[in-house]
């Protein structure tokens, strides 16, 4: 009898791995038990591809070459020897080895595919100590999976995707950051729509850029061959997450030889990237010392980036990487918007050199690992007028010399998973929609050109922007006409901040005088 979920609905695939995978809990970690259940279902994949590939070449009377890797690697299928296919390791499930035994099984499919160095758990299994008997029923559980059944739904795929979802649902605030939600990653990406050419991911945690940039690709009937994948991740064993995430999906892409610090360890140091997605960690403290990365190239014709805080570090790294049409998009805490001193000499240095096209602020709650509103940058290295080719699709793109769009998002979104928010596919359209009307250069006419609408949308020319001193808080250009005050989130904290010293000035001169009544009433206190 099929199990059924809290709302009566049989279970789908993904909530009864995620059970399964839930009775590790306790003695693993869930930041230590992700890499154990995503291991598992990359072997799982890799050896029904492996099976599927092999009995196709005895059918082709090709027996002789099944053992040689090489004729498995050209096929995008990972060759695995005995003692790591899935048939051995369901064999031996029950027994006190096992972990050992899977160890062994992603150490071998490593070594024999170069396309995988770096990439697979490293011992998880033997030293984290798992209970036998619960990671033999999440053996079994995952053994049900056909990952072969249906290629148009992506099974291994979507089950890998949601459990990078729940994982970082699980581990909450402060944590997780391996994860950006699906549907901000949708939007960028219908945004810049990397079509074809070089993307680049600074800070790919987990992959999932690359993963929706493919899918964008595939939807509008592009060839995936006719992109790059570039990234990097600092944290190791995120990085082995990425390389999953990728072979999964039969993705190649270029990491870097390991993980490492983007900015003291630049992987790819001569890349131009026609598109750029990214996530970066939020108000990063203290990542550089006092004297380092001062004469770094990445902030040639800048301020140097203050120390205090990366945003500005990381905003510089993506513009110094984009090729002459090249276009970025990526998520930043609010504070970057407006901030003083070295970050406002950068600010405006970016948009006097027409790099900023558009500031999407968004809706509070969408990120699993903090609650704080946080900002879509779009950068864009060519606004000048010219025709782009997406899919069958020809864009007649105007001039937008120092133009900026802001787009207002905070009333946006539907509840998802009781406390988060996410768009959905109307949202995404939406947005999207309005931002390719205003750079396109559709006729009057035609009657579908873009209009600044209050509380949602308004195109600010460079003078609006220079008059407000270079700030790109969207609030201070959006009209808002359903509200008692247009509320400009920097200023009202300000005008709070003065309040709320001048309450304590207050309340400490009230408790000097009521000292001095009692004072002069004999009694000293």
């Amino acid at each position: 009898m099929a199990k059924k979920n809290g709302n009566g609905k049989e279970k789908s695939i993904e909530e009864s791995l995620w059970d399964s995978a839930n009775k590790l809990r306790g003695s693993v970690e869930p930041a230590e038990y992700k890499h154990v259940v995503l291991g598992l279902i990359f072997l799982k994949f890799a050896s029904d591809k492996f099976e599927e590939h092999r009995q196709k070449m005895i059918d082709e009377g090709k027996e002789k070459y099944i053992d040689m890797p090489d004729f498995y690697g050209m096929s995008n299928v990972f060759y695995l020897d005995d003692v790591s296919r899935w048939s051995y390791i369901i064999k031996n499930s029950k027994q006190n080895d096992i972990a050992l035994k899977i160890d062994t099984a992603l150490h071998n499919i490593e070594k024999n595919n170069k396309a995988l160095k770096g990439a697979l758990p490293d011992n998880y299994f033997s030293r984290l100590g798992l209970d036998i008997t619960k990671l033999s029923s999440l053996l079994d559980t995952i053994n049900d999976i056909d990952t072969l059944k249906d290629k148009q739904q992506d099974i291994v795929g979507r089950v890998y995707e949601y459990f990078l979802s729940k994982f970082a649902l699980a581990e909450g605030k402060g944590k997780g950051e391996f994860y950006t939600p699906k549907s901000i990653v949708n939007l960028i990406a219908e945004m810049i729509e990397p079509y074809r050419g070089i993307i680049y991911d600074p800070a790919c945690g987990s992959g999932g850029m690359f993963v929706q940039s493919i899918k964008f690709i595939e939807s509008h009937h592009g060839n995936k061959k006719e992109v790059s994948i570039y990234g990097q991740e600092y944290t190791n064993t995120t990085y082995k997450l990425a390389k999953m995430n990728l072979a999964i999906r039969g993705i190649s892409g270029n990491l870097g030889e390991r993980a490492a610090d983007t900015f003291h360890n630049d992987q790819h140091p001569d890349l131009k990237a026609d598109y750029i997605m990214a996530n970066p960690p939020f108000n990063q403290k203290d990542w550089r010392a006092e004297n380092e990365l001062n004469d770094d190239p990445r902030w040639r014709g800048y301020d140097v980036p203050p120390k205090s805080n990366a945003n500005y570090g990381w905003i510089l790294n993506m513009a110094s990487k984009l090729s002459e049409d090249g276009t970025a998009g990526f998520v930043l805490a609010n504070g970057a918007l407006s901030g003083g001193n070295d970050e406002y000499k950068i600010r405006r240095k970016l948009i006097e050199n027409n790099l900023v096209e558009a500031i999407l602020v968004l809706p509070r709650a969408m990120f699993y690992t903090t609650d704080i509103s946080v900002t879509v940058w779009i950068l864009n290295k060519n606004k000048k007028e010219q025709n782009k080719q997406v899919g069958d699709e020809t864009r007649y793109y105007r001039n937008r010399e120092k133009e900026v769009l802001f787009l207002d998002l905070r009333q946006m979104g539907e509840p998802f998973e009781k406390k988060f928010t996410q768009f959905n596919a109307d949202h995404i359209a939406e947005i999207a929609t309005t931002y390719h009307k205003w750079q396109s250069a559709i006729p009057a006419e035609a009657g579908n050109q873009y209009k600044d609408i209050p509380e949602f949308c308004y195109s600010a020319s460079f003078e609006e922007i220079e008059k407000k001193d270079f700030s790109l808080v969207p609030s201070k250009y959006i009209e808002f006409v359903n509200r008692d005050e247009n509320i400009d989130f920097d200023d009202k904290m300000k005008a709070l901040q003065a309040d709320f010293k001048t309450l304590l000035a207050a309340e400490e001169k009230s408790k000097k005088d009521l000292l001095n009544v009692f004072k002069e009433l004999g009694y000293d206190l």
